[in-house]
């Protein structure tokens, strides 16, 4: 099992793919298996993808000690140093997109591109889903109650278009039970994500940088992708009509060309 120790925590990592380096950076109570074929598979074609468990998660050691998105970004940057890569594309989801914009605030040399999906900045503008979504996933991964908890998961993280092909339940459930995080872990990482808060410095971004949100999204509603969009300089926003917080599932195909395409206008004229 491919591992390296950073800042003195044990991160399982995969590589695959050939290309130029890119680090994808999960989010929330996610770990390596949650990005989905579909989604690597097109990524692998361009690129040498790399993928990491987050502390505490997955087959990464167990980690009780509470943390914070920067952190998370110093154990990012330290996977690129343990893998000797001194400059990589980067795409950090949700809580990943949070790790992402403060690894391109702290070490912007290491930063070839950046794509921040689905994610959030803090500030007063910024806002998350609504209290009665929250309520409703909070009180049902508190229940005890497996299916309740991730038939909760499953509405708030799709769109209801793609929640009507059965098979993508299914598939939703193969990767929510594969390793999962617990609900006290996943506090930890809550704890995490209240303290970030970049809106103020997203303006010192220098990475030419790409936004992708959907329309539907009910974790981090779309106008936090806007504002994003707007606080980076020369930042290229796309957003999916109809789209949930999962764009990457429900877009897999166009998700993944929207970030070879970032790449290649950002590469150097030879």
């Amino acid at each position: 099992m491919p591992t390296v120790t950073v800042n003195d925590v044990e991160l399982y990592y995969e590589r695959r793919g050939q290309g130029e380096p890119l680090l994808l950076i999960m989010g929330m109570s996610g770990n390596t298996g949650h990005w989905g074929e579909p989604f690597l598979t097109e990524l692998e074609t361009q690129f040498e993808v790399i993928v990491y468990d987050h502390r505490g998660i997955g087959q990464s050691a167990e980690h009780w000690d509470p943390f914070t998105i920067k952190q998370l970004a110093e154990d990012a940057i330290g996977v690129l140093d343990a893998l000797e890569i001194d400059r990589a594309h980067v795409c950090g989801i949700s809580m990943g997109g949070m790790v992402a914009q403060e690894l391109a605030l702290s070490a912007p040399e290491r930063v070839a591109t950046l794509t921040l999906g689905c994610t959030y900045c803090g500030g007063p503008e910024a806002t998350f889903g609504t209290p009665e979504d929250m309520q409703m996933l909070a009180e049902a991964m508190a229940s005890g109650d497996r299916e309740r908890a991730l038939q909760a998961m499953y509405d708030v993280n799709v769109s209801p278009t793609y929640a009507e092909d059965p098979a993508h339940f299914q598939a939703f459930i193969e990767r929510a039970t594969n390793r999962p995080a617990s609900v006290a872990f996943i506090g930890l990482q809550m704890q995490a994500i209240a303290g970030h808060d970049t809106h103020t410095r997203l303006g010192e971004i220098t990475a030419p940088t790409l936004v992708v949100h959907g329309t539907l999204d009910r974790m981090l509603p779309v106008a936090n992708g806007e504002l994003i969009g707007r606080l980076i300089p020369g930042a290229r926003t796309e957003i999916f009509e109809g789209v949930g917080h999962l764009f990457f599932w429900e877009r897999a195909e166009e998700s993944a060309a929207l970030i070879s395409e970032h790449a290649a206008a950002a590469a150097p004229a030879q």
